[in-house]
């Protein structure tokens, strides 16, 4: 939409001008000194980003009132006037780019700027897949306790659960159900990252093999959107078994029953999650830019002793290696999958076969 570094510029700050005239009781002196406070000034202040204007090189703001000099120092203002409006803007963590908020989920969190595909979460991911009306979530109580009970000096794992639980509003880092894409009847399970880092636990494993078991026994297509740091380490070796537990699943799934299975590798996909079900998809599809590998850079070269070259545990990297299948934008994630199914002879409910 915005073909230019300089268009797009223009976008933002007429957003926060117009924003600012018409929500917030802005002082008269800024709205009405326009030599001193231009559009680029408006939107350094606000998102704490005064690098590139001419004000930030004075550490202070003068304006007169009543013949005397009133001084607003920025070194007290500027973290107030950040912290008051950042909850308006998303910051790319590619190109640090400002993607408005209040537009940002309709462009499927996806950088304005450079195209980059930001974290999302498992609700907004089912939105985006999943048919109105049609999302059916199983295992929804399923709640992970303390098995080998965890001692942390920082905090206790079930008081840590707990904490996740009220800032996502979810249960576990996994959500799974029925639904239907495009018509098409599918199970899917979708990671959030946003819950422990997505980390595989008992309840993760549990409700993932529960989910695949369904869909065995009602022969629907399965996809599952891995976004995880690996098995949780505050559960010990019963997180380790939830990798074999659920390869064995699929086993039955894939060969037994011949049934089709999609892999979609987000950002990041790592540990015990890319070692069992990330990599076992009939069909691997990774998110473009995603950061997919076993063991992360830092602990391959402190392990090894050996620097790991930069872009190798990328998406474009590895799939030039062979490693998955597609790179797919979000964009036409959906028709690519409906697309996969149908050749696979799944049909949409509504339509005939002939």
């Amino acid at each position: 939409m915005y073909d230019t570094k300089y268009s797009w510029n223009n976008h933002i700050n007429s957003c926060i001008d117009g924003y600012l005239r018409s929500q917030i009781n802005i002082d008269s002196y800024i709205l009405s000194s326009s030599d001193n406070y231009s559009d680029s000034y408006i939107y350094s202040y606000i998102c704490g980003e005064s690098g590139n204007s001419s004000e930030s090189e004075s550490s202070d703001i003068r304006t007169s009132t009543n013949g005397s000099d009133l001084t607003i120092r920025e070194s007290s203002n500027d973290i107030d006037v950040t912290q008051k409006y950042r909850h308006l803007w998303i910051q790319c963590e590619n190109c640090y780019g400002l993607n408005y908020k209040k537009f940002f989920k309709s462009k499927m969190n996806i950088c304005e700027q450079c195209g980059y595909h930001l974290k999302m979460s498992s609700s907004d991911r089912i939105e985006l897949l999943i048919d109105p009306g049609t999302w059916d979530p199983m295992d929804e109580d399923m709640v992970s306790l303390d098995p080998i009970e965890f001692h942390s000096e920082e905090e206790p794992y079930k008081d840590r659960i707990d904490s996740y639980q009220r800032k996502t509003g979810l249960t576990e880092a996994v959500q799974t159900g029925i639904g239907q894409l495009n018509g098409i009847p599918i199970a899917i399970g979708v990671m959030d990252f946003q819950f422990m880092g997505g980390s595989m636990g008992s309840v993760v494993g549990e409700k993932i093999t529960r989910l695949i078991e369904y869909a065995t026994n009602r022969f629907l297509p399965l996809i599952i959107v891995c976004a995880s740091g690996g098995a949780r380490m505050q559960e010990g070796s019963l997180s380790l078994m939830q990798m074999a537990k659920i390869s064995s699943a699929l086993y039955d799934y894939q060969s037994n029953k011949k049934l089709f299975y999609v892999s979609i590798l987000t950002s990041p996909t790592t540990g015990g999650v890319t070692a069992s079900f990330g990599m076992l998809g009939d069909i691997i599809i990774a998110e473009p830019n995603a950061y997919i590998a076993f063991a992360g850079k830092r602990v391959i070269e402190q392990t090894l002793n050996k620097t790991v070259p930069e872009g190798s545990q990328a998406a474009e990297y590895l799939f030039h290696k062979g490693l998955f299948d597609p790179i797919v934008p979000r964009n036409p994630l959906k028709g690519v999958l409906s697309e996969l199914f149908q050749l696979h002879a799944f049909f949409p409910l509504n339509q005939v076969k002939h």
